[in-house]
Formats: C-alpha cells, structure tokens, sequence
C-alpha cells in the first residue's frame, strides 16, 4: 500500500490527505516540533498517545517532523534553560503539557507557538485570556484540575461522611496550584471540611509534610496535580498509608502506586488530541485563535486494596461509577 493510500485511509479524506501530502513535500520541509516535559516515564501511555496522533494525521517522525525532546529530569530550575534551547533550535511549535512547563516556555517565547496538553487552569494561572479566544502564542487542552479537585472532596465525603479535615499538599512554583487551593477552599464549608494547605516544594520535603499533616490531625490527603508529585506517585501512596489517610489524587497513576482514589479526565485521549493542535498551527493557525479544549471523558479509579487496609467501605454508589476498581 503507497503512502497516498495510507495517508487516505488515516484520514478518511483524499482532498485533506493530499494536502498534507504536499504540505510535506514544500522543498523537502520537516517540520520541528519541540517537546518539554519532565520525564519520558511520566505518563509514557500519554506521549505515545500524542506520536500516535500525529501519525493518524499523516505525520512520519523523521521524513515530515522531527520531535526534539527536552527532559528536566525531576530538577525544575532546568525549565527555563531547556525551553530557551528549544527557541534557539527555532522549532516550528512547542508542546509543553502541563501549566509547570508552559510557564517556562512563554518565559523563553512570545513568539513561538506553544501548546499544552493537560493544564489544570490556563486562565487561573493567566496563561490566556479565555478559553474562546486564548490570545498570545498560547493554546491546547485543559484538564479542569480546579474543578475535579472539588469533586474528589465530594467523592471522599461519600465515603467517609464523618470526614472533618482535610490536607491539601501543593507545590508553590506549580502555577495551577494557586487558583485550585482557592477553590478547595471555597468548597470546604459547604462539605464541612476544614482545608489545611501543605506546601511541598521538592521530593526531599514529602516526609516533612506528612510529619506536619499528622501533627494537625488530618483525617485525609488531597495531593494536587504537578509532575513533580507524579514521579513520587509511589512514595506520596506508602506515606499516606501509613499514617493511615485516605489519599485522594487527580492521576489515575497515583491509585495504581496504591493512593485510595484519583479522578480525572483520560490523559492520552488529551495528549492525542493536540495533535490536532500542531496540525492546525503548522498549516498556518494562530494558536490565540484556537479555543481551548476541555475534557470529554473523565476517569474515577478505586483501590479496592488500599480501602481494606484503611477500614473503609467504598459505597456501591462510588463503586458503579468508577472506570477501574484495583482489588
């Protein structure tokens, strides 16, 4: 089968595939696409859903883009330089996904297209001016970690209606974290729950918080989204277990290392579709143009194990809801 024929099938259009097809042959273009992120092992289902979907669109790594990534390997001060490298690269669009590494990119740009792929907040942490009409070089999809932050409180209260306080542990430098604190809490009076923030600022002060979370008697631990408490997916699930709270988390990844509960959307189906993004923006879009895409599919994920181990009896009403249930 001919790459037309491919790119036909991919596509479902002969007339968009042609036009791609020509757009990569324009005096042999390879379009350079630059990707910041922390770690190829933080949410790697996510990023091959993200190759994948630049395949579906006709796309080939290495004859029609070039990906050029750029680890910070857990070491945050490193943002800013790698996103200056990838403006000195002069690539034709940057992916950064989360609201961590879109600060350090529009730090570094102003000019280059940049995309996100699952930021908790884009107007909370001013990155746009709308989600209609984003303006700047900033675009791509949010995850509403404000709101399913909410939503996990609810959850937890479900389950444990006698739940009185609540720790929120957040990372100062992450700019999503300021609005969802706020409204955490803003939520907490109406559930009846005192909110205690705990900020963390690196791997080496999760011990301490939690040390600073039992001395204030918390019944439970909401941890906020950043990929700095992802790699610690595992270590952030035994600390809570052993001080005996619940843990609840936006990534399903967290539940799997044995956190209690994660909701949040599908982020490979997000990471996919901004492919469709880098797509619209190399053919000429301007990314202040293109609204930003929230969540279609969220997932409510349940350890089954760890509610055992905690004495707690996860309602049939949660338990129906929920996309995966770990025994």
């Amino acid at each position: 089968m001919n790459h037309r024929r491919k790119l036909v099938i991919a596509l479902g259009a002969g007339a968009l595939a042609a036009a791609l097809t020509s757009l990569a042959q324009q005096k042999g273009k390879i379009w350079r696409i630059g990707f910041l992120w922390d770690s190829p092992d933080v949410f790697p289902d996510a990023i091959g859903a993200f190759r994948q979907g630049l395949r579906d669109l006709g796309y080939v790594e290495g004859r029609t883009i070039a990906i050029e990534y750029r680890w910070a390997e857990g070491k945050p001060e490193r943002m800013r330089e790698l996103a200056e490298e990838l403006v000195r690269l002069k690539v034709d669009v940057i992916v950064a996904p989360s609201s961590v590494y879109t600060a350090a990119a529009k730090q570094a740009t102003s000019s280059i297209p940049i995309i996100f792929m699952n930021h908790a907040d884009p107007i909370g942490s001013g990155h746009v001016a709308s989600l209609a009409r984003p303006g700047g070089n900033i675009t791509g999809l949010s995850i509403m970690m404000t709101e399913t932050n909410v939503k996990l409180l609810e959850l937890l209260k479900e389950c444990v209606p006698k739940l009185a306080r609540v720790a929120v542990v957040f990372d100062p430098a992450t700019p999503s974290h300021g609005p969802g604190m706020k409204a955490v809490e803003a939520a907490g009076p109406a559930l009846r729950l005192r909110i205690q923030p705990v900020a963390v600022r690196s791997a080496a002060e999760f011990d301490g918080a939690f040390s600073a979370i039992m001395r204030e008697r918390a019944d439970a631990v909401l941890v906020l989204s950043t990929p700095m408490f992802t790699a610690g997916a595992r270590r952030l699930a035994e600390l809570a277990l052993t001080h005996k709270l619940p843990s609840l988390f936006g990534a399903g990844v967290h539940t799997e290392a044995g956190g209690l509960m994660s909701f949040g959307p599908d982020r490979a189906d997000l990471w996919r579709r901004s492919a469709i993004y880098v797509d619209k923006i190399l053919k000429g879009a301007k990314p202040g143009d293109l609204p930003i895409e929230q969540p279609t599919r969220f997932e409510l994920v349940v350890n089954a194990k760890t509610a055992k181990a905690l004495g707690i009896k996860i309602p049939n009403s949660i338990l129906v809801r929920a996309e995966k249930v770990i025994e």
